[in-house]
């Protein structure tokens, strides 16, 4: 779905589900990024470190502090929208860290999980368009 926040049109796909910390959850590929709304708030990305979290074991609304994601104007925050164990990083995004602006759900993912399970809380994408917009 398409959805005009401010003055962009931003997109947030549909089967995915979304945190109110603004990441995004993708059940079939066991990833977690940010959302684009996260990405044009916080404006161009250029530093993505994610090197230590492979291995860890999280909870649902953890904060994550071994991922830093820092862009020119603020560093983001990352917290998990799922329990599970940390898989794979995406690495890429350590050389090349505006992938998170430029493609947030596809190669700009920051994580996957194994055995993952979802919080209770996450939103679809209709309800996270509209939560997102009473902020």
């Amino acid at each position: 779905m398409k959805a005009t926040i401010g003055d962009k049109e931003l997109n947030f796909p549909d089967n995915l589900k979304y945190s109110k910390q603004h990441q995004w959850w993708d059940a079939d590929k066991k990833a977690v990024g940010i959302t684009d709304y996260a990405q044009s708030q916080l404006g161009d990305i250029v530093m993505c470190d994610l090197v230590d979290a492979e291995g860890l074991e999280l909870s649902a609304g953890d904060l994550i502090e071994d991922i830093a994601v820092e862009a020119q104007k603020a560093v983001a925050d990352i917290y998990s929208p799922v329990n599970g164990s940390v898989a794979s990083i995406n690495q890429d995004l350590e050389d090349e860290p505006e992938k998170i602006n430029e493609d947030p759900y596809g190669e700009g993912w920051l994580f996957k999980f194994d055995g993952a399970t979802p919080a209770d809380d996450l939103l679809d994408a209709a309800a996270y368009v509209e939560y997102i917009k009473s902020l």
